[in-house]
């Protein structure tokens, strides 16, 4: 299970720097600039993703291991969809500009990126 996170740990932080690198940042300051920090708070950023990582290794990876790689891939995305809309949903819900397109392409995101950690980790893992 140690091997298995790690492994998450290493894809989630190249994919996800990929995206926070490069497509996410022009897109985030166009939409939600104004709610924006000047600097991300990493001790925070850094805490969500480890925790993250433990959720998606516990209810995905770990119990669906042994499924084709489909089915990972599907479980993953579930899962980033639903763990993604927690916080879009309740911005949406909390926060007076926070915009709808801004919601859909995150939760996309999520379900995305969850699919894609968690088929490539059980299938360097597999290996």
């Amino acid at each position: 299970m140690i091997k298995q996170y790690l492994s998450s740990l290493v894809v989630f932080t190249l994919i996800d720097g990929l995206w926070l690198g490069f497509v996410a940042p022009k897109f985030y300051k166009a939409h939600i600039g104004h709610l924006m920090k000047p600097q991300a708070d990493f001790v925070a950023a850094g805490l969500f993703y480890l925790l993250f990582l433990i959720g998606l290794n516990v209810f995905v990876i770990a119990p669906k291991f042994d499924q084709p790689l489909l089915t990972v891939g599907l479980y993953g995305a579930f899962f980033g969809l639903i763990t993604y809309a927690t916080f879009d949903l309740t911005s949406l819900a909390v926060f007076k500009d926070f915009p709808y397109l801004v919601a859909g392409v995150d939760m996309l995101w999520g379900a995305i990126l969850c699919a894609s950690i968690s088929v490539l980790t059980v299938w360097f893992n597999r290996a």
